[in-house]
This record gives structure tokens, C-alpha cells and sequence, in this order.
């Protein structure tokens, strides 16, 4: 039996998933994720690995059913004696009491490792998410101007989990999680020693959780000179970004990974757009190669006919060999809300639809815009796992999905949450970034 995972992570949606998949393994982890919880079979067949992930949908989930969710990753942890749990979240923290309720998942999966606290990571710099005294900032796109989270112009009013609260402590804490602690950033530049201190310090006062600032790298190396030798001596519990497994990477991984660029596509390509994020509007603005499908949201949700219908008119146009983006919010539409229409019935449905037309249409790429989107339409697929072929942006893989269906097995896909890529992503979905 080979040796277990250093790393074990959940996903709270399917977009962070494949981040993190993509983070460990540029990073040389050999890293497989798992569209569900592993079984030993599957776990043997995919031979070592020292990162292994499960792409999940708790983001979108009230507490009692995340508890139902996670109860099966703390069993498969425990059984593999790895050494960090990481609860991965999205990157903007965005959650709530009802919906995600991160307090709920750290609950429980504590159980499940030895260190009676939780460590969270508050930043990830490579994608513009920096936390500083504990509070939360954001880039509102690639490359645009940064936001206190709350004064987001997306995340504050986020449909479904808006950050009404930008000082992740006070967040976490609505979410039943008391007695937070922070390790302030400017502490990483007074040596490794007066850090250790410190870090000793906060302990000492036993407290359910530690907060980590993160204003740039170098201070998820400084993390790890904390958090590393700890979980090599007792296994961890680790909430935050995929920036959690990037400062683990160099302690359990021999050699990065060479880059690889991304190729043109071969065929055509559909891509199926449902997020809300202005970000994605201009994406799909911008989106020259396509022809273009709105899908009324309330009629997909209500009627299968209509669904139906959505798969033939799409596969229509990709057996003429045209490229296809599917938007469930129409052109020119007001992009904070869909009034009467729930996100998870709207997620699934797109998931319908998704899996319709690969039925109906082989294909060699597709993509997926928004994160509870892209958590249900692979969850849609009948399918078992992901691995990383490639960076289309920053935050944005291109994975190859593995299937015991010869249709699926080898699909290339592309899962991009709301606020991630340029406004050229659909285009390079197409055209590569070689």
C-alpha cells in the first residue's frame, strides 16, 4: 500500500476545486480530485498521490446538509492518516449562518484531526485576495481596483451569500465560530523567532480558530514555517483559499511542474455562463467567436420542455460546428439578481442541460461560468474525477475529466468562478493562450 496524501481538501464548489487541483499540482504535488468521496478502489487505482481533493457543493448548502456532506470526509481523512485537512473556501469568504456556514463545516471536521484549533488563511495574493488586521480585500476582476470586501461592487451584493461584513473574525463568528485569534501581518517581518512567539502566544489563550493575515507570498511561506512542522507531528485542520495548499506545496512536494500553455480547442466548444458577476457580463460581451443562446431562467427551472428544447437548439448549433455560450442572464439584464428564480434550481438545471447535449453532441472542451453553476453541471456528469492539464488564468484550469463513459473520458474542462479571468476568457477557451 503506498504512503497517504500529506493533503486531503474539500472544496466548497467546484471552481475552487479545480484551483486548488491546478495549485498543487503546478506546484509538483501529484494531486487527482475526486468528483465525490474516493472509494478505497478508486483511491488504489489512482496510485500515489500527496494531494488529494474532493469537489463538492457545501457553498450552496444549509447546515444541516453540509454536516451530512462532510460527515464522509472526515471518516475518509481519518482512514488515510494524512496529515492536513483543508476545508477549502472560495476566496472571497462569501458565505452565511443559512448558506455555507463555515463555522458549521469547521465543526465538523475538527473532530476528525488531533490540534484542537483551526488555522485560517485570509488571503490569496495571486488572485488579488489580501486580508490585513483580519479584514477582507478583493480585486474586482483581474487586475482592477481593490476593495474592502464589504465595499466589493459583486461580493456585497452577492445574490445568494452577500459580505455585508469585511473583518473575517466578526464574519466567522455570525457563523457560530467565537473565539478567532489573529496573527496581524506585520508580525511575519520581526523574525522567526518573535514569530513563534507570538504564535505561542495566541495558542496559549487556547482559542477555537487562528487567523492568518496574508498580504503577499512570502508571508504563506512564514505559515508554513508554523503550520508545517505541527502537521507533521499532528494532523491539522486548515480553512481558506487554495493559497493553503500553495504554502504546504514545497514541505510535501519534490519539484514544480513546468507550465504547460493551452492549446486551440478541437471542434467546437460550449461554454455555459451562470453567474451573476458583472465580471462575466463583459466576458461574455466580449465573446466574438460564439453564437450566443439566452436561456430564460424561470422556464428552465420550471419546465422540462423548455430544457429540452435549450439541449436541441444547442446541439443544433454545435453539430453545424459552431462554438455555443449559453447565458441564463439575457444581454443588457440588470446582473445582481434573478428575482423568483432559486440558484440551486437554476444550477441544476443548467446541469441538465449541460449533460443533454454532451449526450446528443461529442465534444472535445467546454466551460463553466459561476460557481454553484459549475458545482451541479459536472455533478451532472457521469463522471469521477479531474486532473490538471493546464492554467487558462489566473484561478481558471483547464482539466482533463476522467469517465468510465469512452464520451466522457478525456472531455477538456474549464470551470471559472464569477470574479475570475480576463475579458478575453471565452475567447481563449476557444482559441488557447499558446
Amino acid at each position: 500500500m503506498s504512503a497517504p496524501p500529506a493533503i486531503v481538501y474539500y472544496a466548497d464548489d467546484f471552481t475552487g476545486a479545480t484551483d486548488t487541483l491546478a495549485t498543487g499540482a503546478r506546484a509538483g504535488l501529484r494531486t487527482l480530485l475526486f468528483l465525490q468521496v474516493p472509494t478505497p478502489a478508486q483511491i488504489a487505482a489512482a496510485g500515489p498521490l500527496d494531494c488529494l481533493g474532493i469537489a463538492g457543493a457545501a457553498r450552496s448548502m444549509a447546515p444541516d446538509e453540509m454536516r451530512a456532506e462532510l460527515a464522509p470526509v472526515a471518516t475518509l481523512f481519518r482512514r488515510l492518516g494524512a496529515r492536513v485537512l483543508h476545508y477549502k473556501t472560495c476566496s472571497t469568504f462569501d458565505s452565511a449562518p443559512e448558506v455555507g456556514n463555515i463555522g458549521v463545516a469547521i465543526d465538523t471536521l475538527g473532530p476528525a484531526v488531533d490540534t484542537p484549533w483551526a488555522a485560517i488563511v485570509g488571503g490569496q495574493p495571486d488572485l488579488e485576495r489580501y486580508c490585513l488586521f483580519g479584514n477582507l480585500f478583493a480585486a474586482a476582476g483581474a487586475g482592477g481596483a481593490v476593495h474592502r470586501i464589504d465595499r466589493h461592487p459583486t461580493m456585497s451584493r452577492h445574490p445568494v451569500t452577500p459580505m455585508h461584513e469585511a473583518d473575517l473574525r466578526l464574519h466567522l463568528a455570525s457563523q457560530g465560530l467565537a473565539d478567532t485569534r489573529l496573527l496581524p501581518y506585520p508580525i511575519y517581518a520581526t523574525g522567526a523567532p518573535a514569530l513563534r512567539n507570538a504564535f505561542e502566544a495566541l495558542l496559549a489563550e487556547a482559542p477555537r480558530a487562528v487567523l492568518f493575515d496574508v498580504a503577499e507570498n512570502a508571508h504563506l511561506q512564514a505559515i508554513d514555517a508554523l503550520l508545517g512542522p505541527r502537521a507533521e507531528a499532528a494532523s491539522l485542520l486548515t480553512v481558506g483559499p487554495s493559497s493553503v495548499v500553495q504554502a504546504f506545496a514545497s514541505r510535501f512536494a519534490s519539484a514544480p511542474r513546468a507550465l504547460a500553455s493551452v492549446a486551440a480547442a478541437r471542434g467546437p466548444v460550449l461554454a455555459l455562463a451562470g453567474s451573476l458577476s458583472p465580471v462575466t457580463a463583459r466576458q461574455v460581451a466580449a465573446a466574438q467567436s460564439f453564437e450566443k443562446v439566452w436561456l430564460d431562467p424561470r422556464r428552465l427551472v420550471a419546465d422540462a420542455h423548455a430544457r429540452s428544447e435549450a439541449i436541441d437548439i444547442i446541439a443544433a448549433l454545435l453539430s453545424r460546428g459552431c462554438h455555443v455560450l449559453a447565458c441564463t442572464v439575457q444581454p443588457g439584464a440588470a446582473t445582481t439578481s434573478r428575482p423568483g428564480v432559486p440558484a440551486r434550481a437554476l444550477a441544476r438545471a443548467g446541469g441538465d442541460v449541460l449533460a443533454g447535449v454532451l449526450a446528443a453532441v461529442p465534444l472535445s472542451r467546454i466551460g463553466v461560468a459561476g460557481g454553484d453553476t459549475s458545482s451541479h453541471a459536472v455533478q451532472a456528469l457521469d463522471a469521477w474525477g479531474l486532473s490538471f492539464q493546464a492554467s487558462l488564468a489566473p484561478g481558471v484550469a483547464l482539466c482533463r475529466l476522467h469517465s468510465e463513459a469512452p464520451g466522457l473520458d478525456g472531455l477538456e474542462v474549464a470551470l471559472k468562478g464569477g470574479q475570475m479571468g480576463g475579458e478575453d476568457f471565452f475567447e481563449r477557451l476557444v482559441h488557447g493562450n499558446a
